[in-house]
């Protein structure tokens, strides 16, 4: 809307306006203006969600400690798909067309996530849809995205297919999945949004780590979208990137913001609300720029944890034995006696490496 406003009507009549076409200044604001709604937002929706009495229910096999964070307010996830909507509508280019797939993963899996959410508190038990219901709906969901990135995502001016995957350490290594892409590209949307989610169960961690995840992708996104950058890095260029580097921007900023709230202890939990749209959207970015290579990488904690969970469940149903004292594998450090504060400042700390490794690569290509 700005770019709009401000750049194609108004800089005529007043130059330094010209700043509103770079992708720089407008990921900068985007984060600044989510960063911005969440903060002043956040009182109120959770003052909203308390009225409501849109209270976490805690699983009674979980952690005995968790058990007093039951009534604590959850669905916070409103408010960080607010913040991210808000100011991508603000500071995006409607014309791309990667803005609409990545509003509509926002709305999709958010609001699936708000289904999932609403059950649990209406029927006061720890357990939402179904688990079939959720995945098949993810993945119509992803279906969906990933027919249109198909048909509709941006090639990169180099002539290199939508449909290629390119790897990290190899230049030159592009091959063309075709129309296999379409099923995985799904799997990297529903793995992304479940791994996301099953992150999301001590204060801060999740969301601190989708803020340098995403923050990550803005960065590789920009990059991606410089010709002259791209074409030094060895990597593809996509002009259309820079929208994503907005978006992605965006979603710093509003998770910045409500970690101030769900920093432990929490005053608000994001719930699937969140936790699903997030990490979709992540999925649904690291495609569209060709870096969906690098997303176990530099989402590495995320990976983790939703590997920890198959192999917990893999290993009590084929051999009657658990390798974790709890999955996933945060609650295992908490069985050992680690402070939850312990556990999420550790991994925030493998998270900012995981990040670093992920930018090294764009040199060793």
């Amino acid at each position: 809307m700005f770019y709009y406003f401000f750049y194609e009507i108004l800089r005529s009549e007043f130059s330094p306006l010209n700043v509103f076409r770079y992708i720089t200044f407008r990921a900068i604001y985007a984060t600044v203006t989510s960063l911005l709604i969440s903060l002043v937002v956040g009182p109120i929706v959770i003052r909203r969600l308390k009225h409501l009495r849109f209270g976490q229910r805690i699983r009674e096999d979980g952690p005995k400690n968790h058990l007093a964070k039951a009534g604590t307010p959850t669905m916070g996830g409103v408010l960080i798909l607010a913040s991210v909507l808000i100011s991508t509508l603000l500071w995006t280019r409607f014309d791309q067309p990667m803005v609409p797939a990545l509003l509509f993963t926002l709305l999709w899996f958010g609001g699936l996530g708000f289904l999932d959410d609403y059950r649990k508190i209406s029927q006061n038990q720890s357990l939402g849809l179904r688990g079939w219901h959720k995945i098949a709906l993810q993945i119509m969901g992803a279906l969906i995205l990933a027919i249109y990135m198909v048909y509709r995502g941006p090639s990169p001016s180099d002539g290199t297919s939508q449909t290629a995957i390119l790897f990290p350490f190899f230049k030159n290594l592009r091959p063309d999945l075709g129309w296999a892409f379409i099923p995985y590209a799904v799997v990297v949307i529903v793995g992304s949004s479940n791994a996301v989610n099953l992150t999301d169960g001590l204060d801060g961690l999740a969301i601190g780590c989708v803020a340098v995840v995403s923050g990550t992708f803005a960065l590789l996104a920009y990059l991606t979208s410089n010709q002259n950058i791209a074409a030094y890095l060895g990597i593809v260029h996509l002009p259309e990137a820079g929208q994503v580097s907005v978006f992605c921007a965006s979603i710093v900023g509003a998770s910045l913001g409500f970690l101030w709230y769900n920093a432990h202890p929490a005053e608000v939990f994001m719930g699937d609300t969140g936790a699903l749209a997030l990490g979709g959207m992540l999925g649904v970015a690291s495609l569209f720029i060709k870096q969906e290579v690098l997303l176990p990488v530099v989402g590495g904690i995320f990976v983790a944890e939703a590997l920890s969970v198959i192999l917990q469940v893999w290993s009590f149903r084929t051999r009657g034995k658990r390798i974790f004292k709890m999955a996933p594998v945060h609650h295992h450090f908490e069985q050992m006696g680690w402070h939850e504060s312990k556990i999420v400042a550790r991994f925030m700390i493998i998270q900012v490496i995981l990040m670093i490794v992920a930018l090294s690569t764009l040199k060793l290509r």
